[in-house]
């Protein structure tokens, strides 16, 4: 059991794509995981650098896959980045977003004003995720928004993510057009900054010893738990392979073929 190699463990961190499913499949049995889980008396909340959904949503595709998941169990890089704004900058609140439907409508749900493309307004902030109609006119007009003097903030910068079908072009890819096209660097919210994981951490009542952060990739998911200062599990079932692991140093504190493996192992 996991918990064997690690007996001071009290919680887990999961990553989700690629972690719990890979798009609309789910990765091995959750239902009797999640079970497992709860019988080793263990805490835990789902981490995403995937800003797609709104935490409503991921709850009913968990419930979809026979999972129940309370909403403070999770935290998405999106929730994040509002946080963030709304902390550091409260009276701020003009955003153009390049990213999903959800995202924008968790931002006018938390009273930020989202504008359209080509709008002669300045925005305050502009926020580049994953949005699978990217075209040349948001680029354009994102890269004018952050000239024009908007702060440029990336939900994460995955390259990358697994579907059932293989990669597919994740954030990053589309942070980096907008960074090429604005010549400016983002101030990147999800991992492998370790703020998801103090979150989460802060959310369960543990400190960094007693958690475990589980992930499929590498230079996300366990560089930012080792940047945090937490216990890291990589898991095989994702992005990474062994051949990456080979080179990756340090290396993660456990490596398993997926969740099952690891939670029984």
């Amino acid at each position: 059991m996991i918990t064997d190699h690690f007996p001071m463990l009290k919680g887990l961190i999961l990553d989700m794509d690629g972690v719990l499913w890979h798009d609309s499949e789910p990765i091995g049995n959750l239902p009797d995981v999640f079970v497992k889980i709860g019988d080793l008396g263990l805490d835990f909340v789902l981490a995403t650098n995937n800003s797609t959904k709104t935490v409503e949503e991921y709850q009913e595709k968990l419930n979809n896959f026979g999972v129940q998941v309370k909403s403070k169990q999770i935290l998405t890089s999106g929730v994040a980045t509002f946080q963030y704004l709304q902390d550091s900058y409260p009276g701020k609140k003009m955003v153009y977003i390049v990213g999903s439907e959800s995202l924008k409508n968790d931002a006018r749900k938390r009273g930020f004003t989202v504008f359209l493309e080509g709008e002669q307004k300045q925005a305050d902030f502009v926020i580049v995720g994953l949005d699978s109609t990217m075209t040349y006119e948001k680029i354009s007009y994102a890269a004018r928004q952050i000239r024009s003097g908007a702060k440029f903030i990336a939900t994460n910068t995955d390259a990358t993510f697994p579907t059932p079908s293989g990669m597919v072009p994740g954030a990053g890819t589309l942070v980096s057009a907008v960074q090429t096209a604005s010549e400016t660097e983002p101030l990147v919210i999800g991992k492998p900054a370790s703020s998801l994981y103090i979150h989460a951490m802060k959310v369960m009542g543990l400190t960094p010893k007693q958690v475990l952060c589980v992930g499929d990739r590498l230079a996300t998911d366990v560089l930012g738990a080792q940047n945090g200062g937490f216990n890291s599990a990589f898991l095989l079932s994702g992005v990474n392979s062994l051949e990456d692991l080979k080179k990756w140093e340090p290396q993660p504190d456990i490596v398993a073929e997926n969740l099952t493996a690891l939670i029984y192992g």
